[in-house]
């Protein structure tokens, strides 16, 4: 198992947002996690993706007991080994597509040379050799969301994990981002874990989990 997660609970005050969660997921597998506003979706997103830390329980990723790092070494991990892509793409406005899926690559130590060649083969293989010098403004929705993917995916992380990735998109650019995520697997054995609304995206992939009152249930 990639991530082996168990006994997950999470409280902010008195709410107690993930009730116990077990979670597994092997190399290469696409989940989806679905379920209503408030069901603890996001919360166990970013716990899983080591952005915030359960109140109780243990997870390891990619034979790693993320809980027990220092702040150091897990900011480090996290760079290596998890690539996020968000609802809202998060892209630096001053800097052009490659620019921005440049960054991580260049925290994590490598030089510009690599950095720039890693990044301009991810934005071709997600379909923007022709949009490399453009900035997020001149850019369309889904065009970001690429580049947002590109990015996650500029240090080869072990996992991808999405939080609504297609949230803002028309039907059309929807279908293609989805599309993107298992072209991504195919060639790469990405293992990816997607929050969504979206029953399309869910149908697409290997298991499809439901979260109710932070807990998985049959739906």
């Amino acid at each position: 198992m990639i991530i082996r997660a168990e006994g997950i609970k999470k409280c902010f005050g008195n709410l107690e947002v993930l009730k116990g969660i077990d979670f597994q997921v092997s190399q290469s597998e696409v989940v989806s996690i679905m379920g209503a506003s408030g069901a603890g979706k996001s919360t166990l997103l970013q716990i899983l993706g080591t952005l915030s830390t359960p109140d109780s329980g243990s997870l390891l990723i990619d034979g790693t007991d993320v809980l027990h790092l220092g702040s150091r070494e897990l900011s480090s991990f996290r760079n290596r080994r998890i690539g996020f892509v968000f609802q809202f793409h998060h892209l630096l406005p001053e800097f052009s597509a490659l620019e921005n899926v440049m960054i991580p690559a260049l925290i994590a130590g490598r030089s510009e040379k690599e950095a720039r060649s890693e990044s301009t083969r991810l934005l071709d293989e997600v379909g923007l050799s022709h949009r490399l010098e453009h900035k997020p403004s001149e850019l369309s929705g889904g065009e970001q969301q690429r580049v947002a993917i590109a990015r996650a995916l500029v240090n080869n992380p072990a996992i991808l994990f999405a939080d609504e990735p297609s949230g803002n998109l028309d039907t059309h650019t929807k279908a293609e981002i989805h599309q993107l995520f298992f072209d991504l697997r195919a060639n790469h054995g990405q293992t990816v874990v997607i929050v969504t609304h979206d029953p399309a995206l869910a149908a697409m992939c290997d298991r499809s989990l439901f979260m109710r009152d932070g807990l998985f249930v049959d739906e």
